[in-house]
Protein backbone atom coordinates (compact mmCIF):
# COMPACT_ATOMS: atom_id res chain seq x y z
CA UNK A 1 0.00 0.00 0.00
CA UNK A 2 1.37 3.67 -0.78
CA UNK A 3 1.34 6.86 0.92
CA UNK A 4 -0.84 9.49 -0.55
CA UNK A 5 1.53 11.76 -2.13
CA UNK A 6 0.60 14.92 -0.12
CA UNK A 7 0.39 13.23 2.78
CA UNK A 8 2.34 14.15 5.63
CA UNK A 9 5.26 11.78 6.29
CA UNK A 10 4.48 10.95 9.91
CA UNK A 11 1.24 11.18 11.18
CA UNK A 12 0.25 14.10 13.73
CA UNK A 13 -1.01 13.36 16.96
CA UNK A 14 -2.81 16.00 19.05
CA UNK A 15 -2.54 17.24 22.62
CA UNK A 16 -3.44 19.32 24.74
CA UNK A 17 -1.33 21.91 26.26
CA UNK A 18 -2.28 24.31 29.41
CA UNK A 19 -0.52 27.53 30.22
CA UNK A 20 -1.30 30.65 31.84
CA UNK A 21 -2.61 32.93 29.59
CA UNK A 22 0.61 35.75 29.66
CA UNK A 23 2.39 33.07 28.68
CA UNK A 24 0.13 31.85 25.86
CA UNK A 25 0.18 35.33 24.62
CA UNK A 26 3.22 35.81 24.49
CA UNK A 27 3.98 32.66 22.28
CA UNK A 28 1.32 33.71 19.81
CA UNK A 29 3.34 37.41 19.83
CA UNK A 30 6.20 35.14 18.99
CA UNK A 31 4.93 33.05 16.33
CA UNK A 32 3.27 36.45 15.01
CA UNK A 33 6.73 37.92 14.94
CA UNK A 34 8.55 34.66 13.53
CA UNK A 35 5.66 34.24 10.48
CA UNK A 36 4.08 31.41 11.75
CA UNK A 37 0.77 30.56 11.21
CA UNK A 38 -0.12 28.66 14.35
CA UNK A 39 0.75 27.75 17.57
CA UNK A 40 1.51 24.17 16.45
CA UNK A 41 4.38 25.36 14.64
CA UNK A 42 5.63 27.20 17.52
CA UNK A 43 5.62 24.74 19.71
CA UNK A 44 7.09 21.98 17.20
CA UNK A 45 9.79 24.26 16.73
CA UNK A 46 10.55 24.78 20.24
CA UNK A 47 10.23 21.58 20.95
CA UNK A 48 13.24 20.76 18.82
CA UNK A 49 15.09 23.21 19.98
CA UNK A 50 15.21 21.84 23.57
CA UNK A 51 16.05 18.25 21.90
CA UNK A 52 19.11 19.89 20.02
CA UNK A 53 20.36 21.84 22.84
CA UNK A 54 19.72 18.33 25.70
CA UNK A 55 21.60 16.05 22.57
CA UNK A 56 24.64 18.85 23.04
CA UNK A 57 24.41 19.49 26.85
CA UNK A 58 24.33 15.34 27.32
CA UNK A 59 26.92 15.00 24.52
CA UNK A 60 24.08 12.39 23.14
CA UNK A 61 24.50 11.84 19.21
CA UNK A 62 26.53 14.06 16.34
CA UNK A 63 26.16 17.30 15.89
CA UNK A 64 27.17 19.69 13.76
CA UNK A 65 28.21 23.20 14.12
CA UNK A 66 31.04 26.37 13.88
CA UNK A 67 33.57 27.40 15.52
CA UNK A 68 34.49 31.05 15.21
CA UNK A 69 37.81 32.66 15.87
CA UNK A 70 38.99 36.55 15.74
CA UNK A 71 42.60 36.64 16.27
CA UNK A 72 45.42 39.16 15.47
CA UNK A 73 47.37 37.29 12.93
CA UNK A 74 51.04 38.71 13.72
CA UNK A 75 50.91 37.46 17.19
CA UNK A 76 54.03 35.39 17.33
CA UNK A 77 53.18 31.60 16.27
CA UNK A 78 49.41 31.58 16.83
CA UNK A 79 48.65 30.78 13.50
CA UNK A 80 50.43 27.85 13.49
CA UNK A 81 49.29 26.72 16.95
CA UNK A 82 45.95 26.97 15.48
CA UNK A 83 47.16 25.24 12.56
CA UNK A 84 48.57 22.27 14.59
CA UNK A 85 45.28 21.70 16.60
CA UNK A 86 43.36 21.89 13.63
CA UNK A 87 45.33 19.21 12.41
CA UNK A 88 44.95 17.12 15.01
CA UNK A 89 41.01 17.50 14.76
CA UNK A 90 41.08 16.62 11.29
CA UNK A 91 37.99 14.37 11.77
CA UNK A 92 35.87 16.82 13.22
CA UNK A 93 36.56 19.53 10.99
CA UNK A 94 34.66 19.44 7.56
CA UNK A 95 35.63 23.05 5.99
CA UNK A 96 36.87 26.63 7.24
CA UNK A 97 36.55 29.62 5.87
CA UNK A 98 39.63 32.37 6.94
CA UNK A 99 38.77 35.97 6.14
CA UNK A 100 41.51 38.79 6.51
CA UNK A 101 39.46 41.49 8.21
CA UNK A 102 42.24 44.03 8.48
CA UNK A 103 45.34 44.62 8.79
CA UNK A 104 45.62 42.59 11.77
CA UNK A 105 42.87 40.77 12.30
CA UNK A 106 41.35 37.41 10.78
CA UNK A 107 38.04 35.49 11.42
CA UNK A 108 38.12 31.75 11.07
CA UNK A 109 35.56 29.73 10.78
CA UNK A 110 35.25 25.69 11.22
CA UNK A 111 32.18 23.74 10.08
CA UNK A 112 32.52 20.83 12.37
CA UNK A 113 30.76 17.54 12.52
CA UNK A 114 30.61 15.00 15.51
CA UNK A 115 30.02 14.47 19.40
CA UNK A 116 29.52 17.51 20.83
CA UNK A 117 31.31 16.50 24.13
CA UNK A 118 34.38 16.60 21.40
CA UNK A 119 33.25 19.78 19.41
CA UNK A 120 33.46 21.33 23.05
CA UNK A 121 36.87 19.92 23.50
CA UNK A 122 38.28 21.18 20.35
CA UNK A 123 36.70 24.72 20.69
CA UNK A 124 37.90 25.46 24.12
CA UNK A 125 41.38 24.15 23.07
CA UNK A 126 41.40 27.11 19.98
CA UNK A 127 39.16 29.79 22.35
CA UNK A 128 42.07 29.41 25.06
CA UNK A 129 44.81 29.37 22.64
CA UNK A 130 47.03 32.78 23.31
CA UNK A 131 46.31 35.48 21.12
CA UNK A 132 42.76 34.36 20.11
CA UNK A 133 40.42 37.44 20.72
CA UNK A 134 37.39 36.03 20.74
CA UNK A 135 35.33 33.06 20.23
CA UNK A 136 32.18 30.91 19.67
CA UNK A 137 31.01 27.39 19.46
CA UNK A 138 28.02 26.76 18.21
CA UNK A 139 26.29 23.74 17.47
CA UNK A 140 22.62 22.31 15.74
CA UNK A 141 21.24 18.95 15.41
CA UNK A 142 22.75 16.96 12.12
CA UNK A 143 18.92 16.36 11.62
CA UNK A 144 19.53 12.91 11.19
CA UNK A 145 17.32 12.17 14.01
CA UNK A 146 14.66 14.93 14.21
CA UNK A 147 11.74 15.26 12.89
Amino acid sequence: MHAHPHAPRDPLTRFSVSMPRPLLQKLDAMAKARGQHNRSQTIAELVRGGIVEHETATGQGIVVGTITLVYDHHRHHLQEALTHIQHDHCREIISTLHVHMDHHNCLEVLVVRGRAENLRRLADQLLTTRGVKHGKLTVTTSGRNLV
